[in-house]
């Protein structure tokens, strides 16, 4: 755990010194949990959210996007729930004057009886070799039965106490697992309070007028709201989806690691409409394809897995969260939610607007139900960017950090570099970025010498190097290097943009989506 931290520490440092992401407000100290993205972060950002956008509005003809407002009638969060229930479990402890969210402590602390399992598992495989028959262990290890059945009694008790928010229950368990402070290492908590996570504020001339409003916790709503104007100015039928991308607000006292928990943050929503009692057939549906949309990226297939909700929102009949594994564990990158008719019932009741739609092949009005997929963009930033990065060992004994990006995700695609700054090589050079640049984000850089070039255009993740030489003065040639490989390969300039195009192409992602 101890390497892992230093690798996320060298991460979080990378990313300033790149040009990734920046503490917000940093010439006056910061301001906590909230981040400012640089020149190199922002393109990556943009591309991944272009990536979702064009997997949902393009490879669909039945989604369509909105960009619905932040501020929003005050009455839309009394209807979704958010003013009574939006809140978090909070403990304090006493020593540390830290504030954790209890549940989780408890969940963290669960995770330490699978580390247990692995561990178990791992030493069986060490002792029997190759013919070490996973499955059968797991199912036959006495060791591996005890800590499973731990493991599934605590955990049906939590499960019971978040479905109850029994808070005194929570806290108790956190007491009978002896679980303790990360920072003092003590047990001497708080009882546990609920937090609600909404911003709020005022709007209005004067302060005798002024109505207060919320920053929106979730873009969700914009999307309900919007329902009947997207359906019939768009004349969609049901099944369809709306997505959105746009920033949401939470209050979060809990903020951490970085961007995968922040107070102003940036979510890429759809909500896909269906009819009553086939919810659960699209909630599967949507578990698969998102997933597939993940690992068509090729992080790793290994980093990705399901997780089944304990406790239910109020508005869900099924949840499931997709996860990364990140430096500092399995972490929610996405949620895909089954909301039944909850959301446009209760904007219908708080309206008093009918929200309906008749479906014509039943002859019939009905409350659509809907199933959501969530998923945050920090977070998947993050993903994205802990999975890239390696500190490679080279065969001359040097050290080169990498970022191994998606090619379609990186900020620059194709850097083109002069070998000397004389003999009319940066004229040339320059002459091939022109060509490059309308398709490509393409970078010109003539300073130091060409491995320390290399070295930079490796850190932010370039796919390609354009080396030109005095060879190319001659006939036309220059150097393609590849990130990853490092191999060199001389080309026609006149080639390079379908060679660059077929690596670096959102296309060719997308099809594999097909």
């Amino acid at each position: 755990m101890a390497q892992q931290d230093d690798v996320f520490k060298k991460i979080v440092s990378h990313a300033k010194e790149y040009g990734f992401v920046f503490p917000s407000s940093e010439i006056y100290d910061g301001l906590s949990a909230v981040y400012d993205y640089g020149q190199n972060g922002v393109e990556l950002k943009n591309n991944i959210k272009r990536y979702w956008w064009d997997a949902m509005t393009l490879l669909h003809e039945n989604i369509v996007g909105i960009d619905s407002a932040i501020f929003m009638h005050p009455t839309i969060w009394k209807a979704s729930g958010h003013v009574d229930a939006f809140n978090d479990p909070l403990i304090d402890n006493r020593d540390s004057k830290k504030r954790y969210r209890a549940d989780v402590l408890i969940e963290d602390h669960l995770a330490k009886f699978d580390e247990k399992i692995d561990k178990e598992t791992a030493k069986a495989a060490k002792r029997f070799g190759e013919a070490f028959d996973r499955e059968q262990f797991l199912a036959t290890s006495p060791r591996v039965a005890e800590i499973k059945a731990k493991r599934d009694a605590l955990h049906e008790r939590f499960a019971k106490a978040m479905n109850d928010s029994n808070l005194e229950e929570l806290r108790q368990i956190i007491i009978d697992q002896e679980i303790v402070c990360p920072i003092s290492g003590t047990r001497n908590w708080t009882e546990v309070r609920q937090f609600n996570l909404m911003f709020r504020t005022e709007m209005g001339s004067t302060a005798d007028g002024a109505m207060s409003v919320y920053l929106r916790p979730e873009t969700a709503q914009g999307i309900f709201v919007n329902y009947l104007n997207v359906q019939k100015t768009g004349r969609m039928r049901i099944p369809f989806g709306i997505a959105q991308i746009g920033k949401a607000f939470r209050n979060e006292i809990v903020a951490r690691q970085f961007i995968f928990r922040m107070r102003e943050f940036e979510q890429m929503e759809m909500q896909f409409f269906v009819r009553p009692g086939e919810e659960l057939k699209w909630f599967a549906q949507w578990k698969e394809w998102r997933l597939r949309w993940h690992k068509a990226l090729g992080l790793g297939d290994d980093k990705y897995r399901y997780h089944d909700h304990d406790k239910l929102a109020h508005y869900a009949n099924a949840a499931t969260d997709i996860e990364f594994l990140m430096p500092f564990g399995f972490k929610e990158v996405e949620g895909i939610h089954s909301r039944t008719d909850f959301d446009l019932s209760q904007h219908e009741k708080f309206s008093g607007k009918k929200i309906q739609y008749f479906d014509p092949e039943l002859n019939q009005s009905y409350t659509p139900y809907v199933i959501e997929t969530s998923i945050g963009v920090d977070r998947m930033f993050l993903s994205v960017l802990c999975s890239s990065y390696e500190e490679e060992q080279l065969e001359n004994g040097e050290t080169r950090v990498v970022l191994h990006l998606p090619a379609p995700l990186a900020p620059v695609k194709c850097a083109v570099l002069p070998l000397v700054r004389k003999d009319g090589l940066p004229e040339k050079a320059r002459e091939i970025v022109d060509e490059l640049k309308f398709d490509f984000a393409t970078h010109y850089e003539e300073k130091d010498a060409i491995g320390k070039r290399y070295r930079r255009q490796d850190a932010i993740g370039t796919p390609f190097c354009i080396t030109v030489d005095h060879q190319t003065l001659e006939d036309n040639t220059v150097t393609l290097r590849e990130r990853d490989s490092m191999a060199q390969t001389r080309v026609p300039v006149d080639s390079l943009h379908a060679l660059i195009h077929d690596r670096v192409s959102l296309a060719a992602l997308l099809r594999k989506l097909r």
